[in-house]
């Protein structure tokens, strides 16, 4: 099967949430005379990029990335093309998820990602979808926006409705390429002991014939 990277490149100039922290790179030691290797350090948020939010994101006593289950990011998924679903994903846009159960389900928005420019306006999810997935037995849900909740929000109904049901967060997916249908994930975080969030090279292998 052939292997899809839905992974958004870390380098500068990286959109990120406003306010947030900016990705920075530099070379500290480099290849001269001196010095055999090359080493660089990096400055970047946990939610940089494409990332799995951890329970501890958006729950005070959740766990941070580092005591996550793995077996969340990992198995079969069912991608959906949502694009015409408008400023907020309801459960009718999301109905072969519910038809079909799967439990990794991702969220296509966009024809083409903005990876230049932050796009303020783009496709939240509504709670009762999230509901509706957790009810079908959905475990992880996944998205090419930067959060499921929209970008002015202060209650983060969509994230609260994935703490109640247990699931598991994706943001920041690439699926411009990818064709609705099941394929197998693999997007591991990193093992951050302490932390909210954690970046992760996702790629999906597939698609898996029905």
């Amino acid at each position: 099967m052939k292997i899809w990277d839905i992974t958004q490149p870390l380098r500068p100039g990286l959109p990120v949430w406003p306010g947030d922290t900016p990705y920075e790179e530099e070379r500290t030691w480099q290849i001269d005379d001196h010095c055999p290797v090359n080493v660089s350090r990096v400055t970047l948020s946990t939610h940089s990029g494409t990332h799995a939010d951890a329970p501890l994101h958006y729950d005070p006593s959740g766990l941070p990335s580092g005591q996550v289950d793995l077996s969340f990011y990992l198995g079969p998924c069912l991608v959906l093309d949502v694009i015409q679903a408008g400023s907020r994903i309801m459960p009718r846009d999301i109905a072969p998820a519910l038809d079909q159960p799967a439990e990794r389900v991702l969220l296509k928005t966009y024809k083409t990602t903005p990876l230049q420019q932050w796009d303020e306006n783009f496709t939240a999810i509504a709670p009762e979808s999230i509901e509706a997935l957790a009810a079908a037995g959905t475990r992880l849900i996944g998205t090419d926006t930067p959060s499921l909740d929209p970008q002015s929000s202060k209650t983060m109904d969509a994230h609260h409705a994935v703490r109640r049901a247990g699931m598991a967060i994706l943001e920041g997916l690439v699926l411009d390429e990818i064709a609705p249908g099941a394929y197998e994930l693999i997007a591991l975080p990193i093992k951050f002991a302490n932390l909210d969030a954690a970046p992760v090279r996702a790629v999906l292998r597939g698609p898996i014939p029905s």
